[in-house]
This record gives structure tokens, sequence and C-alpha cells, in this order.
């Protein structure tokens, strides 16, 4: 189910602006003609946050913004959001967002609305190589390539730890402190459940991770700690 976030739609000024310039405007040197060669190409390219000036994000969330074909996609740690979008000059320019509806801790589903806010505010986009910057309204969003900030990894012989955990159509992130992973190695996974240790044997396919029951030792652990291991 996706909700439509209440934002103005600015995709289709712009459309609109760009018609009637250009029905307007036939003399390409024009000075009044927009350079498209100064705007920053984004189409392709995912980016993750490094850094967030003049708003201070849940703790373990990050923002992830990817650019296809005109189409943005917007993720800060809880529901996933979309758009269209332009880049006039150094302008970054997203219509009406949409989400969709997972229930989330109270504090991430204000930094959703408040990335949409932000996205559809108009602000300057500024790319140094991978480097992309997303400044508006006093706050500074600093990003960086996916690829470069997070490389894809094959699944066996990475250390992989959970960020964030998914039921009943909810979100929430790991409680403070408490950390969990799996390690996959032929066919064995290690796994830390945030406070037990566990080991099993792992099917891997391109799509799928079967696992076997685990063998778990038995350790008592604090209230926080055993919601993850439960999780796990």
């Amino acid at each position: 189910m996706t909700r439509s976030l209440p934002h103005p739609v600015l995709l289709p000024v712009i459309v609109a602006g760009a018609l009637i310039l250009g029905a307007c405007g036939s003399d390409s040197s024009s000075s009044d003609s927009p350079d498209s060669s100064d705007s920053p190409d984004l189409d392709g390219h995912e980016f993750l946050s490094t850094s967030v000036e003049d708003y201070d994000l849940v703790e373990g969330t990050e923002i992830r913004l990817g650019f296809t074909d005109g189409s943005l996609s917007a993720n800060a740690g809880c529901n996933s959001m979309g758009g269209d979008y332009v880049v006039d000059g150094d302008t970054l320019e997203v219509g009406a967002m949409f989400s969709t509806e997972m229930g989330c801790e109270p504090a991430m589903m204000d930094q959703d609305t408040w990335l949409a806010e932000f996205l559809t505010s108009s602000p300057t986009a500024s790319l140094d190589d991978d480097v992309l910057v997303l400044e508006g309204d006093g706050t500074t969003i600093n990003m960086l390539d996916r690829e470069t900030a997070n490389p894809e990894r094959p699944i066996e012989g990475t250390l992989w730890v959970v960020d964030g955990i998914v039921a009943n159509e909810g979100v929430s992130t790991v409680p403070g402190g408490a950390t969990a992973s799996i390690t996959i190695t032929d066919g064995t996974a290690a796994v830390g459940t945030g406070c037990n240790a566990a080991s099993t044997s792992v099917e891997v396919t391109d799509t799928t991770l079967t696992f076997s029951p685990m063998a778990v030792t038995l350790m008592a652990c604090p209230p926080d700690e055993t919601a993850l291991q439960d999780a796990v």
C-alpha cells in the first residue's frame, strides 16, 4: 500500500515552464537559455549519507537516495519513498512523493516526513566525483556514491551485522548496545544473536538463505538483547 505525502507538486510546474521557454525562445544562443552542462548528472547513481548538518538522524540510520530515468527513490530507515525529479542548473526539483505505509518508531516516522519535506523544498545539488551535497533551508546532507561507500560484497566470507528488524509490517532499530551478526563460510553460519553464540548449516542460492536448526549457547541475557536474539 502506498500513500501520497502532502508536499508541493513542483515537477509539473518545472516541465510546463520548460515547454513555454522552448516555444518562445527558439534562439539557442540566448543567454536566457539554461545550460544543462552545469547540472550534475545524478541518473543511474545511488547515494548514501555520510553526515547531515542541522538535523540529527535516528541512531543507526542513514539516508539512501537513488536516481533512475527521472525517478527518485528515497529511504531514511523506515518507509520507501519516491517521486519524479529534474535537475535545473544546480537545483533538485522533486514532484509530489509517494510512500509505503510501514509502521515504525515515531522518531523514524518523523525522519521520513523531514526527508520528504527537504527533498521537495528545491535544495541545491552539487556533485564532485562521487560526493553529492544537497543544501536547503540551513540543512546540508553530505552523501557518497553507494559503489564507493558500500560496494557489493559476496554473501560468503563477509561479516553481516543486523541494523534493523522488520516484523508485522513494522521496522524497528537494533537496541542500543546490542549487536547481532552472521558470517557464512563453506555452508556453515556462525551467528551472534546479540547475546549468545550459535551455529548452523546454511544453503545459499542466488535469492535465498535456508538455515538448519541452530545450536545456541544458553547464557542469560538482558531484556533488549533477548528481544534481538529472538528476532534473529
